[in-house]
C-alpha cells in the first residue's frame, strides 16, 4: 500500500492540473456564447422577435435573437464585452473540472479496480454515468460561489451596477448574508446530476462505439496497437455529442438556476424587470411559475448559444483534458 501512493499522488496531480488547464481553455473559447445564454436566461421579458409578435407584451424585449443581442453587446459594450465575468468564470470552471476530473479518476478506479486509463473505458454505461454525475455534484459544491459571481457579472450590461467582482460579493454578502453565496445551489445539483451523468457516460460510450468501429476499420489491415487510439477529431466529435445531449435535457433547469442566482439583486431598468426578492418559493415553484408567466418557451430561453456553446465546450474540454494528461504525464514519469 506505501508502495501506491506516490503513483497515486501523481495520478491525482495530473488529473487536477489537466482538469484545471481544459476547463480554462474550455471557458475562455466559448465565453461569448456563454455571455448571451445568461442575458437571454434573466431576461423575463421574451427572447424572440416571433413571441414578441404573437404575444400580448406591453415592455420591449431587450435581446430578441442571437444576431440582434451579438450586435447590441459589441456595439453597447465592445468586444469585451463577450468575456464579462470570464475571470469569476475561471476561478469557477477551473477548480470545478480540476475537482470534477480528479474526483472521476478515483470513483473510475474504484469501480474498476485499477488506475489505468484504459480499464475504466471498460466500465458498464450505468457505473460512467453515476461516476460522472458524483464527480459533477462534488466539484459544483467546492466552486459555486464564483459560479454565482459569473452569473451576477455576465448578465449586466452597460452601464454596470457591479463594476467589480468584489463590488457584486459585497452586495451579495450585505444583502443575503453568506447563503447569498449559494443561491440556486438546488437546482444546480438536481441540473448537475443528469447533466454531469451524460456528458461523461455518453462522452465514454460514443468512445467505446468509436473504438469498436476503429477495430472494425482496421480488421483488414495487419497493423495493430493504434486500433484502440482516438484521433483528435474522434475526441472531439465524441465530445460535441456528449455535450449536446446532455444540455439539450438539462437547460430548464438552467434557467432556474440563473434566476434564483439573481433574484432580488440590482439590474438597469434598460435590461427589462428584474427578478424580485423571493420571486420563487422552491425550484418547483419556479418551473411553474416561468411557465405561467412566460410559457413553455421561457425554460428553453438561450436555449440557441446554450447548445451552440455546450458541443464545442464539451468537446474542446475533452480534447484539451485527453491532451494535457498525456503531457503531463510524459513529463511526470
Amino acid at each position: 500500500m506505501e508502495e501506491q501512493d506516490p503513483g497515486q499522488w501523481k495520478r491525482t496531480v495530473i488529473d487536477a492540473s489537466a482538469g484545471a488547464i481544459a476547463g480554462g481553455i474550455s471557458r475562455t473559447v466559448t465565453s461569448p456564447l456563454d455571455v448571451i445564454k445568461i442575458r437571454f436566461q434573466v431576461q423575463l421579458e421574451p427572447t424572440t422577435s416571433w413571441a414578441l409578435l404573437n404575444g400580448h407584451i406591453s415592455r420591449p424585449s431587450k435581446y430578441t435573437g442571437m444576431f440582434q443581442a451579438t450586435k447590441d453587446i459589441f456595439r453597447e459594450e465592445g468586444l469585451w464585452g463577450f468575456w464579462r465575468g470570464n475571470v469569476p468564470a475561471l476561478l469557477m470552471v477551473m477548480p470545478y473540472t480540476a475537482i470534477q476530473f480528479t474526483v472521476l479518476h478515483k470513483l473510475k478506479t474504484f469501480a474498476a479496480g485499477s488506475s489505468k486509463a484504459e480499464n475504466h473505458i471498460n466500465l458498464s454505461a450505468y457505473l460512467s454515468y453515476v461516476s460522472g454525475a458524483l464527480a459533477g455534484c462534488a466539484a459544483t459544491v467546492g466552486s459555486y460561489p464564483f459560479d454565482l459571481l459569473r452569473t451576477i457579472l455576465a448578465s449586466q450590461g452597460e452601464p454596470k451596477v457591479y463594476p467589480t467582482m468584489r463590488s457584486a460579493f459585497v452586495d451579495i454578502i450585505s444583502t443575503r448574508g453568506f447563503r447569498g453565496l449559494y443561491a440556486g445551489l438546488s437546482p444546480t445539483l438536481v441540473e448537475i446530476i443528469p447533466y454531469a451523468g451524460l456528458q461523461f457516460g455518453t462522452y465514454d460510450t460514443f468512445k467505446r462505439w468509436t473504438m469498436d468501429w476503429n477495430r472494425i476499420r482496421s480488421s483488414n489491415t495487419s497493423s495493430t496497437g493504434a486500433d484502440n487510439k482516438l484521433s483528435s477529431f474522434q475526441l472531439f466529435v465524441c465530445g460535441l455529442a456528449a455535450g449536446t445531449c446532455a444540455k439539450l435535457v438539462c437547460h430548464p433547469l438552467d434557467v432556474v438556476k440563473k434566476r434564483f442566482q439573481i433574484e432580488g439583486l440590482q439590474r438597469h431598468p434598460k435590461y427589462g424587470a428584474r427578478v424580485e426578492h423571493r420571486a420563487y418559493r422552491n425550484m418547483s415553484d419556479a418551473l411553474s411559475r416561468i411557465v405561467q408567466a412566460e410559457g413553455w418557451a421561457g425554460l428553453y430561453k438561450g436555449i440557441v448559444p446554450s447548445t451552440v456553446k455546450a458541443a464545442p465546450a464539451g468537446a474542446v474540454t475533452f480534447v484539451a483534458y485527453e491532451y494535457a494528461s498525456d503531457w503531463l504525464e510524459s513529463i511526470l514519469t
